[in-house]
């Protein structure tokens, strides 16, 4: 699990692929894998489109979704809470046992 992007504000959904921007300015383009809500709340996996350099093959990013006064605007903010994460990313494997291997 990651959450190096938070507090987006310019996002775009378009065929499962959400464009958000980082803390550093820079486009970050994610394909939305899920929705998945806990106690009240709900949360977005989302699985980065573009390989990076990184060696963190397959990670997703779970944020919280955060309603904003806009109807057509929804605002994803990193999750702080290690249990939250960790419920929410079990749900998540839960649901997609079938469809994705998952490593620990």
């Amino acid at each position: 699990m990651s959450e190096d992007v938070n507090n987006n504000l310019d996002q775009e959904e378009v065929n499962n692929i959400v464009s958000m921007t980082d803390e550093d300015g820079n486009d970050v383009k994610f394909e939305f894998i899920d929705l998945i809500e806990l106690d009240g709340e709900e949360y977005v996996v989302l699985l980065p489109t573009e390989e990076d350099d990184s060696d963190e093959d397959g990670e997703v990013v779970i944020l919280k979704l955060e309603k904003t006064d806009s109807e057509d605007e929804e605002s994803y903010v990193s999750v702080e809470d290690e249990a939250v994460l960790n419920r929410v990313f079990e749900i998540f494997k839960e649901k997609f046992k079938d469809e994705f291997t998952f490593t620990d």
